[in-house]
């Protein structure tokens, strides 16, 4: 790296970050989780404003891709946390109703999408056509977990019975969406690739297999960290996540994403499923710890993923008929979660106010949509200007998840629904991952999520 590289990363950082920071309180403001913020942040820095001279100016392209190396380890961790965040003991008590939820969220957005791509192709043909449409189907199928979670915290929602069935709900959705998205992948990837995929089962079956080993290094109570930060409490209190095991879960998550990204698949899917396959017992009293340094990490690194999501977004040759397509592509995701999920969960005998919320929540798309388009471009499935209108439909349906939700509950003040109907505190064998969760949106995430909790439980 040059000298004059270096001044322009470190200058670009931060002013990512400060931009970041005062679009993220912003969206705060006005009721928007920061993401939203953040989203939009990256877009105005993008080539869509000022004929692109930010983008030319302040991101030329010997920075870029130092900037993208920084968005790939956020996007990395953030995959993780993801993965840790599936916690299955969140599901006990509404399996059924969060497994029939999730089929609708997931297969009516799906043939609604598949639909959008037949119309699509008149004017976005590709090779791959195939992949090309199911694709489209994932896309608008996806829910943002960490997302979601902030917004249950900041609405008081995440100890609720409609809380747990969204979160179990995104989880179900989220794990069918990103399968199917590495089978996509490993499609396009080419026949040379498909021997290198099949290494995705023993791989697994070996994390499976480090489980033990796993738990005895991170239940293990021997210090390991400067500051006394892996000393143990007091008898009774909590014990301290440490730097060493601190250590060993960060680079366990990055050395699985390197893992599946030699063998021909995003290396998302293996950060993503080391969070998964992490031992709930051993990690279950640091989880919150875990996420909550994580986000620290994240908070700073995923501006940058934003920003360079961003310069990828150029909207100035949109015309009547991107327009329209736009409009298309946001009628059949919003349309297509709405309608799937309310359906699923009123088949499951949930009431039709509460699966109204449900469904509103369940739109949520935010960071993971864009990490899903990200894959899409990259694999030459999206050209740039349908790239283009998929984020902005990822930034709207985000967007409108508080306001509609809001409505809902107004409406259903007037129709008289009672209030321990729509926010039933939940007994569960352990409160659910929300904290955790939203401490990836923002750090700020983890204060408000806990204040929630105990104001809940007092209540209790």
């Amino acid at each position: 790296m040059t000298s004059h590289q270096v001044q322009l990363l470190f200058l670009d950082v931060a002013l990512i970050l400060a931009l970041a920071r005062g679009l993220g309180a912003l969206a705060a403001r006005i009721g928007q989780p920061p993401v939203v913020g953040e989203i939009l942040g990256g877009i105005l820095l993008g080539p869509t404003l000022f004929g692109g001279f930010f983008a030319d100016h302040l991101f030329p392209s010997d920075v870029r891709p130092l900037l993208t190396a920084l968005a790939d380890v956020g996007v990395a961790l953030f995959m993780f946390v993801v993965g840790l965040e599936l916690e299955h003991r969140v599901l006990r008590g509404r399996t059924r109703v969060s497994a029939g939820a999730a089929l609708g969220s997931t297969l009516v957005p799906f043939v609604l999408g598949v639909g959008l791509a037949l119309w699509l192709l008149r004017d976005h043909d590709t090779e791959q056509r195939t992949a090309f449409i199911v694709f489209m189907g994932l896309a608008v199928s996806v829910t943002a977990f960490p997302v979601l979670a902030r917004i249950l915290a900041d609405r008081g929602l995440s100890r609720t019975e409609i809380g747990g069935i969204a979160l179990a709900t995104a989880a179900l959705v989220d794990v069918v969406a990103w399968s199917a998205l590495a089978g996509v992948q490993a499609v396009v990837g080419g026949a040379d690739d498909y021997w290198r995929v099949t290494l995705l089962v023993p791989f697994t079956a070996l994390l499976v297999a480090l489980r033990p080993v796993l738990r005895r290094l991170l239940g293990s109570g021997g210090s390991g960290g400067s500051g006394g930060a892996g000393k143990a409490g007091a008898a009774g209190s909590p014990t301290r996540l440490s730097a060493n095991r601190f250590g060993v879960v960060l680079v366990g998550a990055l050395l699985s994403a390197a893992a599946t990204e030699a063998m021909g698949m995003h290396y998302i899917f293996g950060a993503f499923l080391f969070g998964a396959v992490l031992p709930r017992d051993a990690a279950g009293a640091l989880r919150d710890e875990v996420c909550e340094r994580t986000g620290h990490v994240t908070s700073l690194l995923l501006p940058v993923y934003f920003v360079v999501a961003g310069l990828k977004v150029d909207l100035r040759g949109v015309g009547l008929n991107g327009l329209l397509e736009l409009a298309v592509i946001i009628l059949v995701a919003v349309a297509g979660k709405f309608l799937g999920t309310y359906a699923g969960a009123r088949s499951q005998g949930l009431s039709p106010h509460s699966s109204g919320r449900l469904a509103a929540l369940m739109n949520t798309r935010g960071l993971t949509e864009l990490v899903i388009l990200g894959v899409g471009l990259q694999l030459g499935l999206l050209e740039q200007s349908l790239y283009s209108l998929m984020v902005v439909m990822a930034l709207v349906t985000t967007a409108m998840t508080g306001p509609v939700l809001t409505i809902l509950d107004r409406r259903g003040k007037r129709l008289g629904v009672p209030a321990a109907a729509a926010d039933t505190e939940y007994v569960a064998s352990a409160p659910p991952a929300t904290p955790a969760a939203s401490a990836v949106a923002a750090p700020e995430a983890v204060s408000t999520a806990h204040a929630h909790g105990e104001r809940e439980t007092a209540r209790s």
